[in-house]
């Protein structure tokens, strides 16, 4: 049981925002094998709530554990730490 006060936070990026103030945030972190000592990267997805509707796909953003808003998103959108460059229009990149 976590204690009063402190909430989680991670920082993930967003993988599609498609459903209404909502994004699907995909979180990555590093485990070392028990057996073999190699590093493994592990992903997980959660759904995090926008209220705005500012994320878009590729933003790197810190969410916080909240209060459970829906049947799947108990996280809620921060901040929006940085956005992915674009390319310009028409070079067919």
């Amino acid at each position: 049981m976590s204690e009063r006060g402190v909430t989680k936070q991670r920082e993930g990026v967003v993988k599609t925002n498609r459903m209404a103030k909502t994004v699907v945030v995909e979180l990555e972190r590093i485990v070392l094998h028990a057996r073999y000592k190699k590093y493994l990267r592990r992903r997980s997805k959660v759904k995090a709530h926008d209220e705005r509707n500012q994320c878009q796909v590729g933003d790197r953003v810190v969410i916080v554990e909240c209060r459970p808003l829906s049947r799947e998103k108990r996280w809620r959108v921060s901040r929006i730490l940085n956005r992915p460059a674009q390319a310009p229009a028409g070079t067919g990149v």
